[in-house]
């Protein structure tokens, strides 16, 4: 009997079909992701945001994302901060149709991750996996709401990893996918053949608004990060080393006696940072921090920032074409600038500042950013909710803190437009 030749492509197909045989197994005679599938999809639930207040579309509104329950006995749900962003209300929606009314625990929007809890029993968590053992070409399935269907489940391939470029002065680290992905689908599951969470989905990229095997979530490393400290602290504090770095260029491989184009050069040590203390000095290239190497830029800043201040951490650096090991005790970021009130009384109770790099608005938008605002006051009865962006009064621009504190300060009745994540919204304060 004549045998066909097995061409590469071909074999390559047939070990991924016996890897995906013996990861999902069978079910009645045929290859299916049915068993995983049993398991995650009910750790998945439907997410409704009523949107009533002055800054909204109008009463009775409601928008629909996904969430995923990450520990059952306390009832805690991830979903993406701008699922919940514009939230007055959070309505969390299981597989077997019970509905709960969710507290919001915390929200980052650096890293689009948000923490919400509610009160069930009965209910499944999906354990969380480890992303940095992902590698383009694993089979992975997509968990979500799209469009209002419910739990919905779609399969593809890791298509890329270390994507970034989506929040301006985010911490950024996404998966890339070709499951498909669709509005409503936010916040959802991204699960690996072994039933554990790699990711929470987060945005597509689309001109027709659709699924075009252009999806990217948020890794399971990072939204394990964020959510133990939006549950010990409310939000994130994020770690600082307390220097400029820039990438590593060709000429700077041979310039520096390097062994590869990975790592971080510094450009400049801030006196008394961490840095500075751990006798960091510019020109160092920061090639390894504790027992991983430093890939660039972007990778050093995501492990920094998400590190915990006081946290004790172990460099090491190439200076002198010689490599080095330092310790360092990572500090805590500063803000960008710090929020105050203004004198207007009908704002009382809030606290504005310019718009911050850390802003996911910053650089699409100018305007003036809310901070905080205190449940009951003024502010909070007429809408205003931390993470807004006021760009007008009375149709007057107003790019900074100052600008804007001259234009409430004529009094009321005025009208304030504002950018809410990418809904424009006006209100009038009286």
């Amino acid at each position: 009997m004549r045998h066909a030749r097995r061409t590469p492509l071909a074999t390559a197909i047939g070990l991924a079909m016996v890897a995906m045989a013996l990861s999902i197994s069978a079910h009645d005679g045929k290859l299916t992701f049915a068993p995983v599938l049993a398991e995650a999809i009910p750790a998945v639930v439907s997410i409704q945001v009523d949107l009533r207040g002055t800054f909204s579309r109008g009463p009775g509104n409601a928008s629909a994302g996904s969430g995923v329950i990450i520990d059952a006995r306390r009832g805690h749900v991830v979903t993406n901060h701008h699922v919940i962003e514009r939230a007055e209300a959070i309505t969390v929606t299981l597989k077997d149709r019970r509905s709960f009314q969710a507290e919001l625990i915390g929200s980052d929007p650096a890293t689009d991750i948000a923490l919400l809890k509610i009160e069930a029993d009965d209910i499944r968590a999906l354990p969380l996996g480890d992303s940095d053992d992902l590698a383009v070409g694993d089979f992975v399935v997509a968990i979500g709401n799209p469009f209002g269907f419910g739990q919905t489940a779609t399969s593809g391939i890791v298509s890329a990893l270390g994507r970034s470029g989506f929040i301006r002065g985010g911490y950024e680290d996404f998966i890339q996918t070709d499951a498909a992905i669709n509005k409503g689908n936010s916040g959802g599951a991204l699960v690996d053949l072994e039933g554990r969470l790699v990711g929470i989905n987060s945005n597509i990229i689309s001109p027709s608004l659709g699924s075009v095997g252009l999806g990217f979530a948020v890794p399971a490393n990072i939204v394990r990060a964020v959510t133990e400290q939006l549950v010990e602290h409310g939000q994130v504090h994020r770690g600082q080393l307390g220097v400029l770095i820039g990438d590593v260029t060709p000429d700077a491989v041979e310039e520096l006696g390097l062994q590869s184009d990975k790592g971080a050069i510094v450009a400049r040590v801030f006196e008394g940072s961490a840095a500075d203390a751990a006798g960091i000095e510019p020109d160092d290239v920061i090639v390894r921090l504790d027992d991983e190497d430093v890939v660039n830029v972007q990778d050093l800043r995501n492990r920094i920032g998400l590190a915990s201040a006081g946290e004790e951490v172990k460099l090491v650096i190439v200076r002198d074409g010689k490599p080095r090991t330092l310790e360092a005790t990572i500090g805590r970021a500063a803000e960008a600038n710090t929020p105050r009130s203004v004198s207007a009384e009908s704002l009382a109770g809030a606290k504005f500042r310019d718009l911050s790099p850390q802003h996911r608005l910053f650089g699409r938008v100018a305007g003036v950013e809310v901070v905080e605002v205190e449940r009951g006051s003024r502010a909070w009865r007429h809408r205003l909710e931390p993470g807004d962006v006021i760009t007008a009064v009375n149709e007057r621009r107003v790019g900074s803190l100052a600008e804007f504190e001259d234009a409430v300060a004529e009094g009321t009745p005025y009208t304030l437009e504002l950018q809410r994540g990418n809904w424009q919204l006006s209100g009038v304060i009286r």
